[in-house]
């Protein structure tokens, strides 16, 4: 009978082995910032969207089916966690679909990175958890793309699939939007320059010199007659030769004088 041997991890690590690590605990879930004023009420569409800020609690009374707008201010740096609850009447006759989505000013969905965006929930839960984290806004960010950007976004909650004798009964939402981060870590400010100036400038002490007028190269030197490339002797020539051009067309359109 053969005797289990029983290695170290500093043993199996040498043996190429890699030990897993115990799951990291989840992040604690947002909590409202201390003395922020609940919200009340909901918007039903973009233009009627309730405002709120990072941190300031939502607690609404609505009805199954209804849509939820809500608004929020976002800068460059910031990661956005929405989480919301909704509790549900106990009399209820099926499964029901819920989803909480998140749009940028130019009414762009945001894809969500982590959460329940879209829980489904049996006719016996008494509510559903939903959540979306969206990506770090950022600073700046080509036409063509949907990076998120700064500036208002809006979080929709409404239901997608019940059935039809469920739609009206009241229900209870809680919902939170936290923030995280302050400066964005896109861009960054340069404390050096990344190329040294090696050809930098000579200091002037006084004013420079004028530069001298360039000769009138027109005229020749003590003569008044013009150079042959002078604009004045093409003028005069082209004078010329208009004249005598006007004097025969003159004489060849003339009628002969009659006697």
């Amino acid at each position: 009978m053969r005797t289990p041997i029983m290695r170290t991890g500093a043993a199996l690590a040498a043996a190429g082995l890699t030990l897993l690590a115990a799951p990291a605990p989840a992040s604690a879930a947002p909590t409202p910032s201390p003395g922020a004023t609940p919200v009340t009420r909901a918007g039903t569409s973009f233009l009627t969207a309730t405002g709120i800020a990072a941190g300031q609690p939502v607690r609404v009374d609505a009805s199954t089916g209804d849509f939820l707008y809500w608004s929020f201010p976002a800068s460059a740096g910031q990661r956005h966690d929405i989480t919301a609850t909704v509790s549900l009447p106990k009399a209820r006759t099926g499964a029901s679909t819920w989803t909480v989505e998140v749009f940028d000013g130019l009414r762009r969905r945001q894809a969500c990175t982590a959460g329940a965006q879209t829980p489904t929930v049996a006719a016996s839960a008494g509510s559903v958890a939903l959540g979306c984290t969206l990506r770090q806004v950022r600073s700046w960010a080509e036409p063509w793309s949907a990076d998120p950007l700064p500036g208002t976004y809006y979080v929709r909650l409404s239901v997608t699939d019940l059935p039809e004798p469920d739609l009206g009964l009241p229900v209870d939402v809680e919902l939170l939007v936290s923030a995280e981060g302050e400066g964005s870590r896109d861009d960054g400010e340069l404390k050096a320059p990344l190329v040294p100036n090696t050809k930098a400038g000579a200091v002037l002490t006084g004013e420079p010199a004028a530069a001298p007028a360039d000769a009138d190269d027109d005229w020749f030197d003590g003569d008044w007659l013009p150079a042959l490339g002078s604009r004045w002797a093409w003028s005069a020539v082209g004078g010329v030769l208009a004249a005598v051009a006007g004097v025969f067309g003159f004489a060849l359109t003339r009628r002969p004088r009659r006697r």
